[in-house]
């Protein structure tokens, strides 16, 4: 979304370029409309979209689509600019499965989120990501049970445990705390200077909150960060290196987090979310690797979807000085313009769901155990409810309606969390007339699941 040229000395591959450049690598590359484009290797056909942030590889199996990767990132290199594939998405079809259907409009994803006992998110199906399969289609499958991947009722019994921690009442007490933290960081940097607005402001400030939440101890909160970087990664557990990896730091946390259950089973109820877990009839008797599993969801849903909206503020700031005008002008728009930059960005690109008997949707039929791909992403431009949809608008009359927290029973539970802390780091940068810039191209997480950004060149400017 938005205008590339706004940012300094970056500017996407010409598409008058790319295809001739991956005809000419023995690629076949075919525009279907727009800025869409059908590419096959002579095996494979993939699909990739020209976007102003990069290319988009849609469906592309994991060889092939490597090989396409690779071949862009040498066009951009011959063409001398900064655009990479930002994102890769990998063909999710497999030979003992019905199939899969993607859903890129709102009414259909509404629909599905509507009928959660149709369309199933638990784990025993392959779970809420488009690369999971479950048991009983991969034998190597070592499931760690989350609540957001479960269906009724244990969905439910599990949710409700935690939900406490969220509550209105819990975000007026936590107001106070996120303020001052968020007013020391901002306090402490520099005019002017050119840092890493992700590592700085968007994962210090989340991590020190998902710290205060479980009560993790103080000096150690950078491995939540490191942890939920390898938690959410869904590509690299399918990567014969990095998979091996990303487990053994899942298991670290797990000891970790293990060894703070024991703590807090030995002490009274208090209320961080260990210890509701552990004094809850809902959850003290969550096997290990359910216990993790909820940790792995709790870290992730705190730590990345926070923090990659809180990044794609400065984005905003940079590419719509005038949109940033208003809500300098007129602060009462700060609860809808927060709103609006969840939606902008979105951090989850997709979740999934499986279906468990036949079904219809949009007219055509959906055997039992297909998987259903929603692209919130997409939800989230859908024009025929978002006017305008890839523009950044803060006074947008419905950017509540967005689909990035999800719908129905499993809408994200920290969503009230994540709206306070977004809307108090946009309060206090108002109040000192600092806004963010971006000086350079962002470095973005290649990840179908996480939308999201591993680096952000960003000046503060006195407006």
């Amino acid at each position: 979304p938005g205008d590339a040229a706004d940012l300094p000395d970056y500017e996407p591959i010409p598409k008058s370029a790319l295809g001739p450049a991956l005809n000419e690598q023995g690629y076949h590359v075919e525009r279907v409309e727009r800025n869409l484009y059908a590419v096959t290797d002579g095996t494979y056909q993939s699909a990739f979209l020209t976007t102003s942030d990069g290319v988009v590889l849609l469906d592309a199996p994991p060889t092939s689509g490597h090989n396409i990767r690779r071949a862009v990132d040498e066009i951009a290199s011959a063409n001398g600019v900064s655009n990479k594939v930002t994102h890769l998405i990998y063909s999710h079809h497999h030979a003992d499965h019905s199939g899969a259907a993607s859903l890129f409009d709102d009414k259909d994803i509404v629909h599905v989120e509507s009928l959660p006992d149709i369309y199933s998110s638990s784990w025993e199906y392959g779970g809420i990501t488009v690369l999971g399969d479950g048991p009983t289609l991969d034998q190597n499958y070592d499931p760690m049970p989350m609540f957001i991947a479960m269906d009724r009722p244990h969905h439910t019994a599990q949710r409700r445990t935690v939900a406490p921690a969220f509550t209105p009442s819990e975000m007026v007490r936590l107001t106070e705390n996120i303020r001052e933290r968020t007013s020391t960081l901002l306090d402490s940097l520099p005019v002017g200077e050119t840092f890493d607005w992700v590592d700085t402001v968007s994962i210090e400030l989340t991590t020190q909150m998902l710290a205060l939440l479980f009560d993790f101890p103080w000096e150690d909160r950078r491995k939540l960060t490191e942890w939920s970087d390898w938690m959410g990664d869904i590509e690299a557990a399918r990567d014969p290196e990095l998979g091996p990896q990303r487990m053994e730091k899942i298991l670290e946390a797990g000891a970790y987090f293990n060894r703070l259950w024991q703590e807090r089973q030995a002490a009274g109820q208090r209320p961080d979310l260990i210890s509701m877990m552990v004094h809850s009839d809902g959850t003290k008797n969550l096997t290990p690797m359910e216990y993790l599993g909820n940790i792995i969801l709790l870290i992730v849903g705190g730590n990345d979807t926070t923090r990659n909206s809180m990044s794609g503020l400065a984005m905003v700031a940079t590419r719509y000085p005038a949109e940033w005008a208003k809500i300098i002008a007129n602060p009462a728009i700060i609860p809808n313009a927060t709103q609006e930059l969840i939606r902008w960005q979105t951090p989850l690109a997709h979740m999934r769901r499986t279906t468990v008997a036949d079904t219809e949707l949009g007219g055509k039929h959906i055997p039992a155990r297909s998987k259903v791909i929603m692209w919130y992403l997409s939800g989230n431009r859908d024009e025929s409810v978002f006017p305008d949809a890839g523009a950044f608008i803060a006074d947008r009359p419905n950017a509540r309606r967005h689909l990035a927290f999800g719908y129905g029973i499993h809408r994200c539970v920290g969503a009230r969390l994540a709206e306070l802390q977004l809307a108090v780091v946009i309060e206090e940068l108002i109040k000192r007339r600092l806004t963010p810039v971006a000086v350079g191209a962002p470095e973005r997480v290649p990840s179908s699941f996480v939308h999201g950004y591993r680096k952000l060149p960003v000046q503060l400017r006195k407006h």
